[in-house]
């Protein structure tokens, strides 16, 4: 059985707690203060605090079902990524770990680290990449913040969550190989930078429920990668006691099933009903088909509620053993002394010593470097960066609202926000303003639930002025540069039905393009668009969804106050290009999606099919201009090697280049591998004329492929080394035999 030595003082409360108290730990209850995602009781005899756990990862959303209580909205996880800057997530997690602390909450549920595999999936923007070496990186940086401030950070959703279509019912059809290579890494990273909790999936992987996979849970998590934290389920995502329990599932959330939840009678901590605080749910007078709750992505009503009493009878009916009780609880106190909440209960009731902020101008700082630091500009025929002199028009559906991120559990309600009609009018000179068409609404996963009163919104949008495309063409016209933000709409348990921008965008681009002198377009999505105006317009900036400081960000970069850093964290292309057009592969047929692409997944399809994205992985212009020298390989040990790349700024203005190494496989026989594979890179800041010499770290691990009978294994041959500023930009090279 897969166990976790626990400490001394774990192991002594374990052997004072009852079996009735060891079973209130591992199942979450309603919080009495009703700002936790999640709770889990004290027991206030033994000094063992309650704990909160609250939602991430783009900044803490305690507070609730409904609005939450506010919070710094950082950049979507996609947008820091696209720094490629481990050290800016390391230091969002500090942020974040504050916050929670601030909030009276001890876990945050992120970073979520899933592979974007699907282009459509709704949930793409909470995470980090195509790549899994850029998202390993990503990861590790967030874990290591959250844990640096005594937050229990939960990585998510382990593993093969993909895709938000069937969520809770689709199975990951894929092969060993390609579990290692592409899908583990990034949980395997954030657990070797010290989370202290792994969050499993809601859909299958190869036949059997993420909550009760034995090999991927005990085997592989906890036994082979010496996981000592605890396994939490995604929300109502268990449906087998004796499965989940054995499977390695430490701790169930909420605790009730989806039926106590929307019916509001949920147990309280003695095991009755607790009317005074219902589950985190819909409005009490919410009237609606509860069979209906299980569309869209979402669990149906026969889903959660398996520990607790079910798990009561599975021990006492020997299906589930008193050690794996025991393991359970050990893992989850394990993580509170980590933490500090061990220490007593008058130490630990009280939040509010426990050095948390809100809101600092650190924090507000933070979140708009990132967001600047994560913008990319794709296309640039030297339009950019603007005049403080040119009288600009600004276009789009929704310029007066920023964009602070998707729908879902994700979703975080600012203490301030900029939109970027505000973002601009403050920066520039003469500012004029057209929708052009109808606002795009942003989407929610509680708007897939059949509850709730829209009629507001109706009224407001009825009594709004009709914008036409017309307007849009003369206000362009008449200026010297026309500014379209354009947006996508995405949510968790939904994905996208196309990679076009919704409503009538594409057009408005196309028309403005038409009438204005230069042409400017900003892309706020949660990932991958198609861009079928691209040759129309003069430049292209893709700004993700940038959270609460959108206007200022952007008004930055366009004027050229920063260097425009970002980098593609994956690859933009046609939608007919992706390797998951065969229904097979995606969404799945029968409840079961195809991995037949085996390892080539965004850039290594492209690679692998000699295809042509419409913009690369890595890609991302600058205002400055550097030059690359020869790369040499400065030292080589048994577990990595140090590639050495002489850059020069050679513009008369500072720019930030992002140095990327990918490693090319020896020509050799055996299992198949990608063209190249990103092995490591390194974010830069040069100053005009300034002559550096960068050195990228690679990892064993680089020049390694999954072998199911030998484990990681190291081909022997001629590796080359490829320098460039994208996957297919490539400046040097160099060679290593191994």
């Amino acid at each position: 059985m897969t166990t976790t030595e626990p400490t001394d003082e774990v192991a002594t409360l374990c052997e004072k707690l009852t079996r009735e108290e060891k079973l209130r730990l591992v199942q979450g209850s309603p919080d009495p203060e009703g700002t936790a995602t999640g709770y889990i009781p004290g027991i206030e005899r033994l000094e063992i605090p309650p704990v909160r756990l609250v939602d991430g990862p783009m900044g803490v959303r305690a507070g609730g079902f409904e609005e939450g209580l506010p919070a710094t909205a950082f950049p979507a996880s996609i947008a820091l990524a696209a720094t490629f800057d481990p050290n800016l997530a390391r230091r969002q997690g500090v942020a974040m770990g504050r916050e929670a602390k601030a909030r009276g909450q001890d876990v945050v549920l992120g970073p979520g680290v899933n592979l974007i595999r699907v282009p459509h999936c709704g949930r793409n923007f909470e995470y980090f990449s195509e790549d899994p070496t850029l998202a390993s990186a990503l990861s590790a940086g967030v874990v290591e913040g959250l844990q640096e401030e005594d937050v229990v950070a939960t990585v998510k959703h382990y593993v093969a969550n993909n895709q938000e279509t069937d969520r809770v019912t689709v199975s990951a059809e894929v092969d060993e190989r390609t579990l290692r290579e592409l899908y583990l890494p990034a949980f395997r990273a954030a657990v070797e930078a010290g989370a202290g909790s792994v969050m499993t999936a809601y859909n299958r992987i190869n036949g059997t429920y993420a909550n009760d996979h034995r090999y991927l849970v005990r085997e592989v998590l906890k036994d082979e990668w010496g996981f000592d934290g605890y396994v939490v389920s995604d929300w109502f995502a268990t449906k087998d006691t004796v499965g989940a329990a054995n499977g390695g599932l430490d701790l169930e959330m909420p605790g009730g099933s989806v039926a106590d939840a929307f019916s509001f009678d949920a147990p309280d901590e003695a095991g009755g009903k607790d009317e005074d605080h219902p589950a985190d749910g819909p409005p009490a007078d919410a009237d609606f088909d509860l069979e209906s709750v299980a569309t869209g992505g979402m669990p149906g009503p026969d889903q959660g509620g398996v520990f607790g009493e079910p798990l009561a009878e599975a021990l006492e009916s020997g299906d589930v053993s008193p050690d794996r009780l025991d393991d359970m609880v050990a893992r989850i106190l394990g993580q509170l002394e980590r933490i500090g909440l061990l220490e007593g209960v008058e130490a630990t009731i009280e939040r509010d010593d426990r050095g948390g902020a809100l809101d600092t101008p650190e924090h507000r700082d933070l979140a708009e470097r990132i967001a600047t630091r994560g913008t990319v500009l794709l296309k640039n025929d030297d339009v950019l960066p603007l005049s403080d002199d040119d009288r600009v028009a600004l276009v789009g559906p929704n310029v007066d609202a920023a964009t602070v991120g998707g729908g879902g559990s994700s979703a975080v309600t600012p203490f301030r926000e900029v939109s970027p009609l505000e973002g601009l009018r403050d920066r520039a000179g003469e500012v004029s303003v057209a929708r052009g068409v109808p606002e795009i609404e942003s989407m929610s996963f509680e708007d897939l639930l059949p509850f709730g009163d829209d009629s507001d919104a109706d009224q407001d949008a009825d009594d709004a002025p009709e914008p036409t495309v017309e307007d849009a063409v003369a206000t362009a016209a008449a200026a010297d540069v026309a500014v379209v933000f354009v947006r996508d709409a995405t949510t968790e348990a939904r994905d996208r039905e196309s990679l076009r921008l919704p409503g009538e965008q594409d057009a408005l681009v196309d028309a403005v393009a038409d009438a204005a002198e230069r042409t400017v377009v900003v892309v706020n999505s949660s990932g991958p668009v198609e861009l079928p105006w691209r040759e129309d317009v003069d430049a292209i900036v893709e700004a993700w969804y940038p959270g609460q400081a959108d206007g200022d960000a952007i008004a930055s970069v366009l004027y050229g106050d920063v260097d425009p850093a970002g980098r593609l964290p994956v690859t933009f292309a046609p939608e007919d290009e992706y390797p998951i057009t065969d229904e097979r592969r995606y969404p799945g047929v029968d409840d079961e999606a195809h991995y037949e692409e085996g390892l080539f997944v965004g850039y290594r399809h492209f690679d692998d099919t000699d295809g042509e994205p419409t913009y690369p992985f890595g890609h991302g212009l600058s205002y400055a201009a550097f030059e690359y020298g020869e790369s040499e390989v400065e030292s080589t040990s048994g577990t990595g090697a140090t590639l050495r790349v002489p850059l020069e700024n050679v513009a008369d203005r500072a720019g930030r280049e992002v140095v990327q190494v990918y490693v090319r496989p020896p020509d050799a026989d055996g299992p198949e591998r990608p063209v190249r594979e990103l092995a490591g890179f390194a974010s830069v800041e040069l100053e005009a004329g300034e002559t550096r010499t960068v050195d990228v770290e690679l990892e064993e691990r680089a020049f390694a492929r999954y072998d199911e009978a030998d484990g990681w294994t190291v081909d022997p041959g001629e590796y080359v080394l490829e320098v460039g500023r994208s996957s297919r930009d490539i400046r040097s090279t160099a060679t290593l035999e191994r």
